[in-house]
């Protein structure tokens, strides 16, 4: 049998299998990822009523702000106080208290509380949660990084079997055939859908990746290692602790609080409200007294981030690091991840990344079709094995390279190997099933 039959067939297996687990993952991620590109919008319903306040009076002092909410969480004390930028908004106080963080918001004017909510628990939280841990903790996110290591090999895979082989114009290769029948439609859905949607989806894995619980934590001890780790990551690794809420990442925000000096809140808004910080801006009083407050940019558009230090005595600024002056990684991370949410180029982000999870979600359904339709009775329909083309130099290279980039991907792959090899050989009823027993060319 010619070496190019046998190296397609083999490919095609590992495109199917690949496509079998991580299908039911793409959509998930694809829908629940969609939802949370458009947070800014969402939040700005949800809370309008928040921010759509009658002024009546002057506005009370942050302090008396905050007194109202620690007054309605009794036993809590402030970690964060994020800074009102329009008349009408409610203060927003964030409290901690018996491990939790809840946040209240309160009426400026009339010192009155309007709501109260856990972080955790927060609409766009939940489902930054279901997308990246599947809200499981840190076993959720070790399962969404293996299936987003294992598309890497489905994507790569099907590139390999889009590529053009004796095929005239372009349909079934840019855009689908529609008067080929059913079979032939679905092939070319597929097969399109991979190739239009192939790149973004490997940038929306790497860029997804730094937030992964393994990969993150690897990623950070390489940086270690290299010299390259330039103080606290601007972003959570893994499963988030709900006494951290939404801001874990930031320097000094996870840090236990210490009782707020009466005097000290207002002279630290007073100093950061002529600096023009990208809002929202958090406020997080230190650990200790007679240290600095914590003052935090959490724009959405990481760019845009800055993190500053004020003096809560004096109102004296004492330190400022603007995104420009971290590290060449710190930024390239947070320019991909400020992409991967939709937030780096405005609405345009946000409809490019609703596209890409829409030919994702039309990629994963198609393939499903396609499964469906030529499945047998009785069997997983895997493609027919035939036999094993030798594995050159730069084929086991390239898969060296993919396991030290994804380590989860190489556990995983030995693991299949193993299995292969050793336990699915004593078990003929599911080689069977699987489509593992090959016809003899």
């Amino acid at each position: 049998m010619a070496t190019s039959a046998r190296w397609y067939n083999a490919v095609w297996r590992w495109h199917f299998y690949a496509g079998l687990f991580c299908m039911p993952f793409v959509l998930w991620l694809a829908t629940t990822g969609t939802i949370y590109l458009w947070k800014p919008q969402i939040e700005a319903w949800l809370e309008r009523p928040y921010d759509t306040l009658t002024p009546s009076g002057p506005r009370a002092s942050a302090d008396a702000q905050v007194k109202v909410a620690l007054a309605a969480v009794p036993g809590a004390v402030l970690h964060k106080y994020q800074l009102p930028q329009a008349p009408g908004e409610a203060a927003r106080v964030i409290l901690g208290r018996d491990g939790r963080e809840t946040r209240v918001y309160v009426d400026p004017y009339r010192l009155r509380v309007l709501r109260t909510e856990t972080e955790s628990e927060r609409p766009m939280r939940v489902i930054s949660d279901l997308h990246g841990t599947f809200r499981a903790g840190n076993p959720g996110s070790w399962l969404v990084e293996i299936a987003a290591c294992w598309t890497v090999t489905m994507l790569l895979t099907g590139l390999y079997l889009w590529w053009p082989r004796r095929t005239r114009g372009l349909g079934g290769v840019l855009y689908p055939r529609l008067r080929g029948g059913k079979r032939l439609f679905w092939r070319d859905l597929h097969a399109v859908s991979g190739i239009w949607v192939a790149v973004l989806a490997l940038f929306l894995i790497s860029t997804g990746l730094p937030w992964a619980k393994f990969w993150g934590s690897y990623f950070k001890d390489v940086r270690a290692i290299t010299g390259t780790l330039d103080g606290p990551q601007d972003w959570p690794t893994g499963a988030r602790n709900a006494m951290l809420g939404d801001h874990a990442e930031h320097e000094g925000m996870t840090m236990p609080h210490a009782p707020a000096l009466g005097g000290d809140l207002d002279r630290v808004v007073a100093a950061v409200y002529p600096l023009g910080i990208a809002p929202p801006v958090l406020l997080a009083p230190p650990a200790a007294r007679g240290t600095a407050w914590t003052v935090t940019s959490d724009a959405a558009n990481r760019p845009l981030r800055t993190s500053i230090t004020v003096d809560g005595r004096s109102g004296a600024l004492t330190s400022r690091r603007d995104f420009a002056e971290r590290h060449w990684l710190d930024r390239a991370v947070g320019y991909g991840i400020a992409a991967h949410e939709g937030t780096l180029f405005g609405v345009a982000n946000q409809l490019l990344g609703t596209l890409t999870a829409l030919l994702l979600a039309t990629l994963s359904a198609s393939g499903v079709v396609m499964w469906w339709r030529r499945r047998p009775d009785g069997s997983l329909g895997a493609p027919v094995p035939l036999s094993r083309p030798r594995y050159g130099p730069l084929l086991i290279g390239a898969i060296l390279l993919l396991a030290m980039a994804m380590p989860l991907f190489g556990a995983t792959l030995v693991l299949a190997a193993m299995c292969d090899r050793l336990l699915l050989p004593r078990w003929p009823v599911a080689q069977r099933w699987l489509g593992l027993v090959p016809i003899r060319a």
